[in-house]
């Protein structure tokens, strides 16, 4: 079974790191409008130049024009005032561009300022994700269990007297290895579930090791139980 902690930290670190996508697209998304809105301030300011360029040309065409009608006639003051009148136009365009200009200069600041909020606000996310991940790698790794947890041999028990069919059973498995209880029953000549009964007998008595992988369980002999077996194999000789 996985340790709750580190399936904790593993959720932490995918929160994290789908909050840091989402800045970057955030963060990537800003910079598109703020390119944008760069483009069409300089094309603004361009077409303010055109205009403001070529409303020059044609007032000091206007102006020439007045200064030869008014050197021939008196009537020269009704041009002065067309030209008023054109000065007058340009300067309402002029106010009108520069009002614009100073309108999408405070977007262009405005933007500016929240593309610093996100990169300030992606440095604290990589920073988390930085210590999540060292957080994570200090976790310690748990190993898979496959074997149930193993009952210790009770001393009592284990100095107590087997019956025949039960050392022919714990003989069979400290020489062959782990068995199935079917495996185990043409050796002990027993029904099968009788056989169950009596593995499950002395895997709850501590003598026994049960593999849960896969059914039927996989019976092993321990360790300390073999070594005793053997060292009575040896003084019975």
């Amino acid at each position: 079974m996985l340790d709750p902690t580190l399936i904790l930290a593993s959720i932490l670190v995918a929160v994290t790191v789908g909050a840091a996508v989402e800045f970057y697209r955030l963060l990537n998304r800003a910079r598109k409008e703020y390119e944008k809105a760069k483009a069409t301030v300089e094309d603004v300011v361009l077409s303010f130049n055109r205009d403001l360029k070529r409303e020059a040309e044609r007032l000091e065409i206007v102006a020439y024009k007045v200064e030869g009608i008014a050197s021939k006639s008196d009537g020269a003051s009704n041009k002065t005032v067309e030209v008023e009148k054109v000065v007058q136009e340009l300067e309402a365009k002029t106010t009108s561009i520069l009002a614009d200009k100073e309108k999408i200069l405070a977007v262009l600041e405005e933007t500016n300022r929240k593309l610093c909020d996100i990169g300030a606000s992606q440095e604290a996310v990589t920073s988390k994700i930085t210590s999540l991940e060292q957080q994570t790698k200090q976790l310690p790794v748990l190993p898979e269990m496959n074997v149930e947890a193993v009952i210790p041999i009770k001393r009592d028990k284990a100095l107590a007297p087997l019956t025949q069919t039960e050392l022919s059973a714990l003989e069979f498995l400290a020489s062959e290895g782990p068995k199935t209880a079917p495996e185990i029953k043409w050796r002990i000549r027993l029904s099968r579930e009788h056989t169950a009964r009596l593995m499950k007998k002395l895997y709850e008595s501590g003598y026994l090791e049960r593999d849960t992988n896969k059914l039927p369980f996989k019976y092993s002999i321990k360790k300390e139980m073999e070594t005793l077996l053997k060292k009575v194999t040896t003084e019975n000789a």
